[in-house]
């Protein structure tokens, strides 16, 4: 994908950024009640969830305190005191609120020490007066099926630590239902919580929890679900997010997806992508580069380019110096050369030997490699004269090269030397201006026959340049697929390439001892013998097919394709602008792109897209969990799933019709919870049922504005109705009599199990 392909479109609107960061500190703890209203006979609800903690009176109409379930213990070093801090008040201090822990484990109390403080810190707040102890009745929620060991630390804390008169259980969703339905209803209740989900038949008011189901799913998995997929898409995302962060993601950008399967099918195209593509980014600190005027940017100009010269100077001279000495070192060999004429085997041996060769098969090779490297210096060298007139002026001063060194003084040889090597470099430049001048002239040649073809054989032309551009471009994949497999060391091509290695290291070691000067090369290096042979560079291509290397063959290749096609769009009528490669690798038309980064190109260079993630898919995969709970892992049915097994197959009902006490459970449906405040959750139930349920079947599905408070209201409901109250409720004298296992049952509660 290239760069053009990747920039910003002016015509399309930006897109709404949402910053998520942690909440603000509070400025101010929780407030107390007033104690001047405060009643002994006054029931306290309290819904202890694993999540908040909803607390009140049951003479009011709300919960006066709601606060989420956690404590910290802080250690202040320079006062030396270590300070507790619950609920809303860990968003005090930063520090405070990052070290904040729940006393909960999964669904189940653990830490009975923060269960005792946040009572207190509860009762405090509530303006509860007594005598060493509370003198209300209490009345608290429990998980459906909860463990006897539960019930009984939540008796002896209560009753040994509070010394409370009594204490009632109950059920969260059945309350929920209670509070939204007359005492001896029927109906059904989906108690959506933060730790797993439930299904519970209700019959005159009372809950069947042997037909009741679970699925242990809730707000805190989902909130999970949604960090790991979040953390697979953007593995090397810059910033690490909080749980608040993603639990906000969750709540306010997720959704229930009405028909699930057929809004994934059409979820990543542009179109839809414009409406429900979220995009959310952590917040960062911005670094800004201060802006430069334009006389500082035009001096930094100046200078890089007078550097650049300088640079350039240097290097230019010490060529020249090296060619010098190549010229030297080649008149010194070939006056040597000229020593050995009529000379017998024996001084010729003398002569190489004290000119440092081992014969003269070793000198010959050696003054051949020589006059090669100087060619190739007067050809690199040739570019070192600026201006053609130049040369012709040169031309005239040559007037040393025909003049043999014996006629010449010590100054005029060394200018000698001077003329021959800007004469080399003159002839050497003219070579290559004929060399591009000819190279033009076929080019031109050639474009003249490709015209001619064109207007003679239109279509053959047109099969002949496709076919041209197909094999460019499968070239081109070919590479850009070897490219990305050279960053795997795993992969067989790296693999090869290390084994070259490996062999060309062990053939050096075995020829080390054997190398003499007979393998001299240009750079006059007698332990370089790579290239003596045409395969030595094959194995060279091999090793130094690099990803920079690939990277330029690549580019240089798409400038080819590009021309290509730039002529097919001009005199092919067939060839359009989707048929280009460009729009092949459009974003718009990558998958991944729209996955990762939405119905916009993205900039890698900006900071702020470098911090921001793509909901799409997840607003509507992480809810569907509750429906299909094989999508997070678990092997267990969906609510809908549950519902149709109650509905259908319990209480004498069937298929084919319901029973009188299931058709009374279709026509009151009720979601409760915290995690039922997902947008669309009723409309998906409200489809589900009418497609399990026979036809023409009346059925009712009911959610309150705040479901999140459905439990805390039933509970004062309960408590402010004496009949019911008393029948769920157990005193301290119960308590002491019976001992912690006892347990009294009605009908929002748990039951005893055990005869």
């Amino acid at each position: 994908m290239t760069s053009s392909t990747m920039s910003r479109d002016s015509s399309l609107a930006p897109l709404k950024v949402c910053v998520i960061d942690d909440p603000p500190l509070l400025e101010a703890q929780e407030k107390f009640d007033d104690r001047s209203s405060y009643d002994t006979s006054t029931p306290i609800a309290i819904d202890f969830g694993s999540s908040h903690v909803r607390a009140g009176f049951t003479s009011s109409k709300r919960p006066s305190h709601i606060f989420t379930n956690k404590l910290t213990r802080y250690r202040d070093r320079k006062i030396s005191r270590t300070m507790t801090f619950i609920g809303n008040d860990v968003c005090l201090d930063q520090t405070v609120r990052a070290q904040a822990r729940t006393p909960f484990d999964g669904p189940l109390v653990t830490n009975w020490e923060y269960v005792e403080e946040i009572m207190e810190y509860t009762f405090n707040h509530l303006g509860v007066q007594g005598d060493g102890g509370v003198s209300n009745p209490l009345l608290l929620t429990e998980r459906m099926a909860t463990i006897q060991s539960q019930r009984t630390n939540w008796y002896q804390l209560l009753f040994e630590c509070f010394d409370v008169p009594g204490v009632a259980f109950g059920i969260d969703a059945l309350f929920s239902y209670y509070g939204n339905n007359s005492s001896n209803s029927t109906g059904l209740v989906i108690g959506c919580g933060n730790e797993d989900t439930n299904v519970i038949p209700i019959i005159e008011g009372r809950g069947i929890l042997t037909d009741a189901k679970r699925i242990n799913w809730g707000g805190h998995q989902s909130v999970d679900y949604l960090t790991n997929l979040m953390s697979l898409k953007y593995p090397y995302f810059p910033a690490k997010l909080s749980n608040f962060q993603f639990e906000t993601m969750y709540q306010d950008y997720c959704y229930v997806s009405t028909n699930y399967e057929k809004d994934i099918d059409s979820y990543l195209t542009l179109q839809s992508l414009e409406a429900k593509n979220i995009v959310v980014e952590a917040p960062f600190t911005e670094v800004i580069q201060p802006q430069k005027t334009e006389e500082e940017l035009r001096i930094q100009i100046e200078k890089r380019k007078e550097s650049g010269k300088r640079l350039q100077e240097q290097a230019k001279q010490k060529r020249i110096e090296r060619l010098v000495q190549k010229e030297e070192e080649f008149e010194y060999y070939c006056q040597v050369r000229e020593q050995l004429k009529d000379q017998n085997k024996k001084k010729v041996l003398s002569i190489l030997q004290n000119a440092g060769f081992d014969d003269e098969r070793d000198f010959k090779k050696y003054l051949y490699n020589l006059e090669r490297s100087l060619k190739r210096s007067q050809v690199v060298n040739a570019d070192d004269v600026e201006d053609v007139d130049q040369d012709q002026e040169l031309d005239d001063k040559f007037d040393l090269l025909d003049i043999p060194d014996e006629d010449l003084t010590e100054d005029q040889v060394k200018e000698k030397k001077k003329q021959r090597i800007l004469k080399a470099s003159s002839d050497a430049r003219n070579k290559v201006k004929e060399e591009k001048e000819r190279l033009a002239q076929e080019a031109e040649e050639r474009e003249v026959q490709d015209r001619q073809w064109r207007e003679s054989d239109l279509v053959g032309w047109i099969k002949d340049k496709r076919k041209k551009l197909s094999e460019l471009v499968n070239r081109r994949k070919e590479k850009i697929k070897i490219k990305n497999e050279m960053k795997d060391r795993k992969s067989q091509i790296s693999q090869n390439r290390m084994k070259n290695l490996a062999t060309l290291a062990e053939d050096g070691a075995r020829g080390n001892s054997k190398r003499t000067r007979q393998q001299a090369t240009i750079d006059n290096d007698p332990n370089d013998t790579f290239g003596a042979n045409d395969d030595d560079w094959s194995v060279y291509n091999d090793i130094t097919q690099n990803p920079e290397a690939l990277e330029q063959i690549i580019e240089e290749e798409y400038k080819e394709i590009v021309d290509l096609e730039g002529v097919l769009l001009e005199h092919d009528p067939n060839f359009t602008d989707e048929d280009t490669m460009d729009a092949q690798y459009d974003w718009r038309n990558s998958v991944l792109h729209l996955f990762l980064r939405g119905p916009r190109p993205h900039d890698s260079e900006n900071s702020h897209e470098q911090h921001q993630m793509h909901l799409n898919i997840e607003r509507i995969r992480v809810p569907e969990v509750l429906f299909q709970p094989t999508m997070g892992g678990e092997d267990q049915a969906g609510i809908t799933e549950l519902c149709q097994n109650v509905i259908l197959g319990k209480f004498g009902s069937s298929p084919r019709g319901l029973s009188p006490i299931t058709s009374s459970m279709a026509s009151n449906v009720w979601i409760t919870g915290g995690n039922a405040r997902l947008p669309g959750l009723k409309e998906r139930m409200v489809r589900e049922f009418t497609e399990f349920l026979p036809a023409r079947t009346p059925f009712s599905i009911n959610i309150t504005s705040e479901p999140a408070l459905d439990c805390w209201k039933g509970m004062a409901k309960f408590a402010n109705n004496e009949v019911d109250f008393k029948k769920g409720f157990v005193t301290r004298k119960e308590y002491e009599e019976y001992g912690p296992e006892y347990i009294k049952e009605h009908n929002l509660g748990n039951v005893n199990y055990f005869e």
